[in-house]
């Protein structure tokens, strides 16, 4: 193992990948942690005995973690910031603990006011390449919910966590790089379309090929292996076409090359669905069913759409009579009527990849239908090298720190992600079935407790105590 000068390695044993692209989990891992700012000692109190518990409880002593405390945020900061400066804020041996343990945890992080460093969260994700982020999001009986049917939710995100404008590239009005750049995009590249060039900060949207296709691969594979019925691209390619366009365009070529005889394109299944309905049905005549406004294309743009047909119905042996719906269906959709759709058709999603932004948007007001983030659960992943670091979605809410107080259930899911990932999948059923049948009791923290009629107050620590309870 690494050297650590201020890291203490408890006994275990790292987790490895194997050639297979599976990991390899010894029966007593080392597991980083990362407390967390504000509340994050509670909630790691509380989360931490939960988990332990769970192992206990399925494995009867063959399995357990060993824990292994590492740094980043506040704690740190003011540990170390006399000999490390800024850089306490996430030392360097903190990434390197996670680099060599591959699989992590951790709570809420401040993000620094000033210096370089702008959120400690996506530092460790660009620093370890997590280009996943994953957010499962499903309901619990008795959560209390703003919508009406909060039990048709049940979708999994997965956002792009290293490229568009999340990547962090930009520059403030008036700098000397602000200036450079905005003279080269309009006296090198002829671009007018800066409204208000000596008083705009500009940004830079990377999107690449390699990036969307990773994503999109990790998505198909989770739908695949879970057997899930849909992967959505949500996109803004209507009005970024080079971009987000191109993140729609690059996800179906790559599902259509690598995913074959597994998936549908969603046109497709229209195309193959009206040959299975009317075998005599020509190609012109299924172009104008699959898009009604064929009659006022181009001649070629009609020529295009008869050529999709023709591809499509080469699929009729494999995914014909039927076949099709069996299959899992590759669909998109336009980032802003899916933040619409989410709400009024919940059921017609299932695993979703988005870029970065929209990501974003997605997670927080799905996780709002189901009880809020703070019961939210998320993931960093690189699904090639392994790494992974769980997470809590919520911020630190500092006024409530060391009050034993706020709810533990974002990184107590969170663990249960990583238990899953590991694939000690028992003990992650059981924390499940504790939680459901806790918050089935109505027992629960103040953020539930205050809008559920006839509750019973939690507090953090407490509410670890009823689910361990619980454990069955």
């Amino acid at each position: 193992m690494m050297g650590y000068s201020y890291l203490t390695v408890p006994e275990g044993e790292k987790i490895t990948m194997g050639g297979n692209g599976r990991l390899n989990v010894p029966n007593n891992p080392v597991i980083p942690y990362i407390e967390g700012d504000g509340t994050g000692k509670d909630i790691w109190k509380a989360s931490v005995r939960v988990f332990n518990a769970a192992i206990e409880k399925c494995y009867g002593g063959t399995r357990k973690i060993s824990w292994m405390e590492v740094y980043a945020g506040e704690k740190p900061f003011n540990m170390f910031r006399d000999t490390m400066g800024d850089q306490a804020w996430l030392p360097d041996e903190t990434v390197k603990a996670f680099k060599e343990f591959r699989v992590g945890i951790k709570g809420p992080l401040t993000t620094p006011i000033g210096g370089g460093i702008r959120s400690l969260n996506v530092a460790l994700r660009h620093l370890l390449d997590l280009y996943v982020c994953l957010r499962p999001v499903r309901w619990f009986q008795g959560v209390p919910s703003p919508v009406k049917k909060p039990e048709d939710v049940d979708m999994v995100i997965f956002r792009e966590n290293c490229e568009d404008i999340y990547a962090g590239i930009e520059w403030m009005q008036g700098t000397d790089e602000c200036n450079r750049v905005i003279s080269f995009l309009i006296k090198e590249l002829g671009v007018d379309k800066i409204r208000f060039p000596e008083t705009s900060s500009i940004g830079i949207k990377p999107i690449s090929k390699e990036g969307s296709e990773r994503l999109v691969r990790a998505a198909i594979e989770y739908a695949l292996r879970h057997k899930r019925k849909s992967v959505t691209l949500v996109h803004k390619g209507n009005i970024m076409k080079f971009t987000e366009g191109a993140f729609k365009d690059w996800s179906y070529d790559l599902a259509r090359s690598e995913f074959r005889e597994q998936v549908v394109c969603e046109r497709e299944s229209w195309i193959i669905d009206n040959k299975d309905r009317n075998n005599d049905l020509t190609v012109e005549a299924n172009a104008r069913k699959i898009d009604p406004g064929f009659d006022m294309m181009t001649p070629q743009q009609q020529a295009d759409i008869c050529a999709e047909v023709e591809e499509a119905l080469k699929l009729m042996p494999t995914h014909g009579r039927g076949q099709w719906k069996k299959l899992l269906l590759i669909r998109d959709t336009i980032a802003d009527i899916t933040l619409q759709q989410v709400l009024t058709r919940a059921k017609e999603f299932d695993v979703l990849a988005c870029m970065n932004l929209e990501g974003d948007f997605l997670s927080d007001a799905l996780a709002a239908q189901v009880g809020g983030i703070g019961i939210a659960p998320g993931a960093n992943i690189n699904y090639v090298s392994g790494h992974a670091i769980f997470e809590a979605t919520h911020g630190t809410a500092p006024k409530y720190a060391n009050l034993d107080k706020v709810n533990p259930g974002s990184v107590i899911l969170s663990g249960v992600m990583m238990l899953e990932y590991m694939g000690w999948q028992e003990a992650a059923d059981m924390i499940v079935r504790s939680i459901d049948r806790t918050i089935g009791q109505k027992r629960v923290t103040y953020d539930f407790e205050r809008m559920m009629q006839g509750a019973i107050l939690l507090s953090c620590s407490g509410f670890a105590d009823a689910l361990i309870e619980n454990m069955k």
